[in-house]
């Protein structure tokens, strides 16, 4: 009996990895995970400069204040970048490139503008660890602010101007306009901020800040506050982070500690993806051969429980290897990362530490396998009871209610790991490999771990066992699909 089950797991599995589609469906995934990590940055580069102007309603020149104060931040960054740069062609491993750039300039001298703007252009070829270090750099290169002059309006009327500039936004010619209040050091009810681009907001936040430094500032200079007792006012509450180790020390928290405890978000989501599409494919060979008669010639060699068991491990083998490769090229990330990303890669090398972190790997390939077999039996005796996909899909619907409840309930459960929610799901078998997974950064006790383990594999086994009676009356039925009553009768058959 073994040998037949193995022979027909065999034809399963190798009816799948022997097709070239197989492996570039294997292979695409990490390629795609890999281009969605470096797309957002890529794609900053092809962002327009968002123009706009300001119109200033009093007669404090807070409008030219603020711009000063926005550009700032660039200003500070491009000499603290001149002055390291220049150090570092100074040296004699020196970038070539880079030596290239500041030839001709004399030691101590200030680089001219095309100089400056060239250092611009060559940072933004470097890690993005170096890049990070000179933070408002990119407002020059983001925003770009267009007077009243330029526009005509400098003769107008504050209503005349905001409805001009309110027409050039409408026909896209400015990205939005600000529109400083009248006394600011009293109110700031007429502040406003007019754009048709309601989703990116970093123009306004950006320049939020600069103002609020400005009218902060003025208004501690009018209300005559010295500057030590200014400084206390606004000084703000901040706790350092810390965690308790295993010896019950406090000890810093780290970026990477922080990444850890919400990796298992990740992990739950991708074994979702691979549980269902890996146990619907399970479910699709067994209606279309049940509906091309391939199940018949197969049933007269090898018995139905044979064959429900050959085509669930069958497909296990072909998950675990899509599992193994992905585990694979995850690890072979957390080896190359290093080299290709510089000095940890910023957050995207925490990410990559949280992928190599070995007991989340072990735990997903585990409880992969795990949620995989008792799905799977499900889903191949909804295939054997339909005559197509159609009917298979009517019947999954109960199914897919189900398995939503670990997407919505991932967020919470990462940050109550070992709360009651947490516990409670633990022990539903049909939850267990997803919540167990969801809290790996807790982490459980062993005790659960031993015990919700136990609870899944007695699930399993039984399932195995109704899903085989289901199957070997409903393999050989024709015609419409038999009610669920008529499904839970054969269950209670010896």
């Amino acid at each position: 009996m073994a040998s037949k089950t193995l022979l027909v797991a065999q034809r399963e599995y190798l009816e799948n990895v022997r097709t070239k589609t197989f492996w570039i469906g294997i292979f695409i995934v990490p390629v795609l995970i890999a281009a969605a990590m470096g797309v957002g940055v890529l794609l900053q580069k092809f962002k327009e400069v968002q123009r706009y102007a300001v119109v200033d309603l009093g007669d404090d020149g807070l409008a030219e204040r603020a711009e000063r104060e926005f550009r700032a931040k660039d200003v500070k960054a491009m000499f603290a970048l001149g002055a390291d740069l220049m150090a570092a062609a100074a040296a004699e491993d020196a970038d070539p490139a880079l030596k290239a750039l500041l030839s001709g300039l004399e030691p101590g001298a200030q680089p001219s503008g095309e100089q400056m703007y060239a250092m611009f252009q060559w940072l933004q070829t470097q890690p993005p660890d170096q890049v990070a270090r000179y933070e408002g750099i990119g407002n020059s290169a983001r925003y770009e602010h267009v007077s009243l002059d330029e526009l005509g309006l400098s003769g107008r009327t504050a209503e005349e101007q905001a409805k001009a500039l309110g027409k050039l936004v409408a026909d896209d010619e400015l990205f939005a306009f600000f529109v400083l209040g009248s006394d600011p050091l009293r109110a700031l009810d007429d502040f406003r901020y007019v754009s048709n681009n309601l989703t990116d907001a970093d123009l306004r936040e950006d320049y939020e800040d600069a103002l609020t430094a400005l009218v902060r500032a003025d208004r501690i200079e009018d209300a005559q506050v010295d500057d030590d007792t200014a400084r206390r006012i606004q000084e703000t509450v901040g706790f350092k982070q810390e965690k308790v180790s295993a010896s019950g020390e406090a000890e810093d928290v780290k970026g990477e500690d922080k990444v850890n405890q919400w990796a298992p978000v990740g992990f739950v989501y991708f074994l979702w993806i691979a549980i269902f599409s890996i146990a619907n494919l399970l479910l699709t060979n067994t209606v279309e051969e049940k509906s091309n008669r391939i199940i018949e010639v197969l049933l007269s060699s090898v018995s139905p429980s044979q064959l429900m068991h050959g085509k669930i491990f069958g497909i296990a083998f072909t998950g675990m290897t899509i599992i193994g490769t992905w585990v694979v090229f995850a690890l072979l990330a957390a080896w190359l990362a290093p080299a290709l990303l510089g000095d940890g890669g910023g957050s995207l090398g925490f990410l990559i530490a949280a992928i190599s972190n070995t007991s989340y790997l072990t735990s997903f390939v585990l409880y992969f396998l795990g949620g995989y077999l008792l799905y799977a039996a499900v889903l191949v005796a909804i295939g054997s009871v339909c005559n197509t996909l159609k009917e298979a899909q009517n019947l999954m619907q109960p199914v897919m209610t189900l398995l939503m409840v670990p997407l919505i309930a991932m967020v919470f459960i990462t940050k109550e790991p070992n709360g009651t929610v947490a516990k409670v799901l633990s022990y539903v078998p049909i939850y267990t490999p997803f919540t167990m997974m969801n809290r790996a950064a807790g982490p459980p006790e062993t005790w659960e771990y031993v015990s919700t383990s136990a609870l899944l594999v007695v699930t399993i086994l039984l399932t195995f066992k109704a899903a085989g009676k289901v199957f070997r009356v409903g393999v050989l039925m024709t015609g419409n699909p038999p009610k669920l009553k008529e499904i839970l009768g054969w269950l209670w058959r010896s």
